[in-house]
């Protein structure tokens, strides 16, 4: 039998040493945020979480142990016959609960008395958490970032992509986030992330790079969507060497249109999405781009939109942040195309 607690800080340096990572948490928690590549395997299950936190509280902790050891076998007993019996005698699995232990100790012990050596993270996802939180305070010294500036519709994302092509190193914090950073960037059937789970997607991608080559990044604000950016890294962000992509107007009016054309498709939403601009932009500014967009003259209220709204706003803001840009070295690709992009990526990837 070998059943081994190992800190969250080692483990950090340690994910890929393990045939499996399983989180013995309930699908919530799973789901809130997990360690990269961790399974679920729910020693409870949310309702009967709730069910048995209820019992600790309203009778006492004696009839909850009991009623959740016998929930807990016959989970632990399910996830056995569906995803242990196939594995070989050297199988090494990693497992974690939120804190105390109980629900992965519980299925660590079964399996170590199989036979298995199982590792447990000594103080669960919450003391991950921390690692990873103070992991990424540690990396940041040591990765060297290439901010991709440039007004909205720029092409800034299509060139993250042709350089990611090419295998460059790219950190691409609107894909992360699930959103493309402005008042209309919310991507259609696509819900963020939580806070912690895009942190932890982050951290993954930090933990991967070679310090030896750049990390091309967006010249993104503290907040993509509804969610920050992790400080340190925001901080290095703002202190690294920029590059400031640009197109034509007529271009860049083309690149959105293509790019945000589901919000031609659904003109009610867009011109909900219109609105949010009202407190910025007052009423009549806001109702001509709606009266605009409801006779299909998408193009005027997309140039308009760049040329009243988001390029005095960007400016602004990349003189008062990005302490680097004033010296950015100009990008010019031909024009918005992935052709352009890819061509531009190679001169500098």
């Amino acid at each position: 039998m070998s059943l081994t607690p190992v800190s969250a800080t080692e483990i950090i340096a340690r994910l890929a040493d393990f045939d499996a990572i399983i989180d013995a948490r309930s699908e919530a928690e799973y789901q809130e945020d997990h360690l990269p590549g961790a399974v679920n395997w729910p020693t409870l299950n949310n309702a009967e979480r709730i069910e048995i936190g209820t019992l600790y509280k309203q009778v006492n902790p004696f009839e909850a142990r009991k009623r959740g050891a016998a929930k807990a076998a016959r989970n632990i007993a399910a996830h056995i016959e569906n995803s242990v019996i196939d594995k070989p005698r050297d199988w090494r699995p990693l497992a974690y609960c939120w804190r105390g232990g109980q629900r992965s100790g519980s299925l660590a012990l079964i399996l170590s008395q199989i036979g298995f050596r199982v590792t447990l993270v000594e103080g669960g996802y919450k003391a991950f958490r921390a690692a990873l939180v103070q992991d990424i305070v540690t990396r940041m010294p040591g990765l060297s970032f290439k901010v991709i500036c440039g007004p909205t519709g720029s092409g800034k994302t299509r060139l993250l992509q042709a350089l990611a092509a090419q295998g460059a190193q790219v950190l691409d914090l609107e894909a992360l986030a699930n959103h493309r950073s402005s008042v209309l960037g919310a991507m259609p059937g696509l819900a963020q992330p939580t806070q912690k789970r895009f942190e932890t997607l982050i951290w993954d991608q930090l933990r991967g790079f070679d310090p030896a080559l750049p990390v091309f990044v967006e010249s993104e604000s503290k907040k993509v969507g509804n969610l920050s950016v992790p400080a340190p890294l925001m901080d290095a962000m703002r202190a690294s060497p920029c590059l400031n992509l640009q197109l034509s107007d007529a271009q860049r009016v083309a690149l959105l249109l293509e790019d945000y054309a589901y919000l031609t498709q659904d003109v009610a939403y867009f011109c909900e999405r219109l609105a949010k601009l009202t407190e910025l932009k007052g009423h009549a500014v806001v109702g001509r781009w709606q009266a605009l967009a409801q006779q299909g003259d998408f193009s005027s209220v997309v140039t308009e939109l760049l040329v009243q709204h988001y390029d005095p706003a960007y400016l602004q803001s990349m003189q008062r942040n990005f302490v680097q840009f004033p010296r950015a070295a100009q990008l010019l690709p031909a024009d918005r195309s992935m052709a352009a992009m890819t061509q531009l990526a190679g001169e500098l990837a």
